[in-house]
């Protein structure tokens, strides 16, 4: 089937981007508790899996939300109102959703699933307290899965947006439409997606076109169609493929003189996040040592720190990243 979304002026002066947190949570959560292996994200469910797994998670609120397929409620990912919010200010926006608009989405999941277990049955009967429990729950996964990674993971969609923007201003918001992916293209006015179940229609939808780069949404696209919100397209970002590489080794000496030989060496050893016990061990440095250094490197905003059960996981800044690029340039 191909579903069309019809496009006025106005409709198209208000197609704009964001980066949502939001938007990676359910995808990535439904990789992590997949049997399949990734071709991209290996690397990253290797590392998170077992935390994830630790924390009892798989069988959570996320678990029944997202299921392994199909539909995810619409109130788990609010249409963003800033061109990058924090997770956070997403958790308050879904904390605070209409209790008619939770049971609606409900009522859809319940409709896909076959039936609402009694956790999503509690749910329904009372969004706003049982809202709260989710989003915590939410808080908890993105500590252990996402926080960690997100500058990195930013990096990658802010790249896109970018990208697609320097596009727009060289060839028109046509191009950008038919080269943001294959089953997307542009004309009479008209956005096309192919092999979509679901029509598009203008009058069911809000204004203009919300533009959402991912990092875990793919190979195809996911929509979001919410009245009055502006409709959502969730695409994959250019340059996943590489997004877990890893960097090539840095000469680091120049920085060693400015930050000193073991600050300077824990950057470079937080190519991946990692707790204090684990530098120490890859390091030789004694825990007690690398606790006081990485405490002034997230002082300095070049590490920030996320808790993970029971244990800190460290991850590098982008501050840290441009740092150590530009020190060995």
């Amino acid at each position: 089937m191909l579903a069309q979304l019809a496009f006025s002026a106005n409709d198209l002066a208000q197609v704009r981007f964001a980066i949502s947190p939001m938007w990676e949570v359910a995808p990535s959560f439904r990789l992590l508790t997949s049997t399949t292996a990734h071709p991209v994200h290996g690397a990253w469910v290797e590392q998170v899996r077992p935390r994830v797994l630790a924390a009892g998670l798989d069988r959570g609120w996320l678990a029944e939300l997202t299921g392994f397929a199909g539909y995810v409620p619409d109130f788990l990912t609010p249409a963003p109102t800033q061109p990058a919010p924090t997770a956070a200010a997403e958790w308050d926006v879904i904390v605070a959703s209409p209790a008619d608009r939770v049971r609606q989405d409900l009522d859809h999941l319940a409709r896909h699933q076959g039936h609402l277990g009694p956790r999503l049955s509690s749910l329904r009967a009372d969004p706003p307290s049982r809202l709260a429990k989710v989003t915590q729950e939410i808080a908890t996964y993105w500590e252990l899965a996402l926080a960690p990674y997100w500058a990195r993971i930013r990096a990658v969609l802010e790249a896109d947006v970018f990208h697609r923007a320097r596009t727009v201003a060289e060839h028109g918001a046509g191009h950008l439409f038919d080269d943001l992916h294959a089953s997307v293209s542009w004309g009479d006015n008209t956005l096309r997606l192919a092999r979509r179940k679901h029509d598009m229609p203008r009058h069911s939808a809000g204004a203009g076109l919300l533009l959402i780069p991912s990092a875990f949404t793919g190979p195809g696209l996911r929509t979001r169609m919410r009245p009055p919100d502006p409709p959502q397209l969730a695409y994959p970002a250019r340059g996943i493929g590489t997004l877990w590489e890893k960097r090539p080794a840095t000469e680091t000496r120049a920085l060693a003189a400015v930050l000193g030989r073991s600050r300077t060496l824990l950057l470079t050893e937080l190519e991946s996040p990692a707790s204090t016990t684990e530098l120490a061990d890859r390091t030789g440095l004694s825990p007690a040592g690398v606790s006081q250094y990485l405490t002034a490197l997230r002082d300095a905003g070049l590490v920030s720190a996320h808790r993970a059960g029971r244990s800190v996981l460290y991850a590098r800044t982008a501050a840290a990243d441009t740092l150590l690029e530009v020190s060995s340039a």
